[in-house]
């Protein structure tokens, strides 16, 4: 017994579903120490080979983790409680601030694109065997690229930028292995770490990206890995800078070995000039999407990076999906030929949105972040209260505890919908939600 609940099974696949269903049921509790190894075996009537087995498939799936002599605990946040969970019910009437929906009508016609792509197909069908990769997205990408000063590298397409993560995650890295990731930073992110079976370690941002002493603890600590968002980071809006990335230069250059992970989703929604950190160690990856200028449903993003990473990546690929769809991607090779998104004023967009919020929140006496992107934090003493307050007042946003592990409680309101007649209202409803309440500081669970 272990609490209440029976750990049961004869076979490794049995007994890791066995923990796996208490975890996802809340019988085992986030945190809970499980049995030795020897100790289940002999209860269980197994070889205790079975239960290793067991327990280490829990650990790729993010159920558990395992810190050597301590023993094995449920994770604080298992992959069996995604973040996407912490998530407010929208009623009719209420504004939805809370998704990070890029806005639709910033979004190209994609029916063209599909149509001449579609067309292309037809005189020049794709079979297998054929290159993975459409050559001019390829040229046409690497352009893009070589003009931000990422260095040179192979050209990859995924589906995706979450994808493209897994992918470099998995190429290079083991079950128990680290990753330093940003805190606050992307709620999907932070749900695959551990559910490829890997520890993630927060590393501080403020609006100029992460903060060099928290990168150097992290990998000083043993994290193998590290995750940058070059530009619009989710959910404050950081930006790396010339300086900050100068710094974090110098402390990547402190550390060769480590996996370097950069991921430009903001690429042309942003009018901040990049500043990548690609080449910096001898492991690297650099990820640019299309969702966020062009349509999350394109699911498509570009991946660059060292040799050894590229020809981990695309030989991984090849035995699982093959490759992302030739239409697709010669879609977006008339998307961006054609200039179907114009970068500079759909930043401008979504800059005038975010000023305008960020100033009237600033006139309440508020605090907010968010330099670049689609997004706007709001650090708040009782989180829970503040979402709850603000649904009660019409809007929707989305509680800190998706995108945080160690950072201070917040809320993370998307800007892209709104017009100028809803900034003042928004503002004085967040400064009331906000304030205290006359209850303890909480935050949403």
């Amino acid at each position: 017994m272990l609490g209440e609940y029976p750990i049961s099974g004869r076979r490794a696949a049995e007994i890791s579903a066995s923990v796996e269903r208490a975890v996802a049921a809340g019988a085992l509790r986030p945190g809970e120490l499980l049995p030795p190894l020897r100790e289940l075996a002999e209860r269980l009537g197994v070889n205790p080979n079975t239960v290793a087995a067991a327990y280490r498939t829990l650990r790729e799936r993010g159920v558990i983790e395992t810190a050597g002599r301590r023993g094995s605990r449920v994770r604080p946040k298992p992959a069996t409680t995604a973040r996407d969970l912490l998530r407010v019910e929208v009623p009719p009437g209420v504004r939805d601030l809370s998704e990070g929906n890029p806005d639709p009508a910033l979004l190209p016609a994609l029916a063209g694109a599909f149509a001449a792509a579609a067309a292309q197909g037809d005189r020049e069908p794709v079979l297998y065997g054929h290159a993975p990769v459409e050559p001019e997205l390829a040229r046409l990408a690497r352009a893009g690229l070589d003009a931000d000063g990422v260095p040179d590298g192979p050209v990859a397409v995924t589906s995706g930028a979450l994808d493209a993560l897994e992918r470099v995650l998995a190429a290079h890295l083991r079950p128990g292995d680290a990753v330093a990731v940003e805190d606050p930073g992307w709620g999907s992110l932070l749900d695959l770490v551990p559910a490829l079976g890997l520890r993630t370690v927060p590393v501080g941002v403020d609006d100029e990206g992460p903060l060099p002493d928290a990168v150097r603890g992290a990998l000083a600590g043993g994290a193998r890995a590290l995750v940058v968002t070059d530009r619009a980071q989710n959910p404050t809006g950081a930006a790396l800078s010339a300086a900050r990335a100068r710094a974090l230069r110098a402390v990547l250059a402190e550390h060769q070995d480590t996996l370097l992970i950069e991921d430009d989703h903001g690429h042309h929604i942003v009018d901040l000039p990049l500043h990548p950190l690609a080449g910096t160690t001898r492991a690297w990856a650099f990820v640019r999407s299309t969702a966020k200028a062009y349509g999350p449903d394109l699911r498509l993003a570009v991946l660059t990076g060292d040799a050894v990473t590229l020809d981990r990546v695309r030989g991984r690929q090849r035995l699982g999906p093959g490759w992302v769809s030739r239409i697709a991607q010669r879609a977006v090779v008339r998307l961006w030929s054609d200039g179907a998104v114009d970068p500079a004023a759909v930043a401008a967009r979504y800059g005038r949105r975010r000023d305008a919020l960020a100033g009237a929140l600033a006139r309440r006496g508020i605090e907010a972040r968010g330099r670049s992107g689609m997004n706007v934090w709001v650090p708040v003493p009782d989180e829970t209260g503040a979402v709850a307050r603000l649904l009660h007042a019409g809007w929707a946003v989305a509680p800190g505890a998706r995108f945080r592990m160690s950072a201070p409680p917040g809320i993370r309101i998307t800007v892209s919908t709104l017009s100028q007649d809803d900034i003042e209202p928004l503002a004085e409803a967040i400064a009331a939600a906000a304030g205290p309440a006359g209850a303890p500081s909480r935050t949403y669970v």
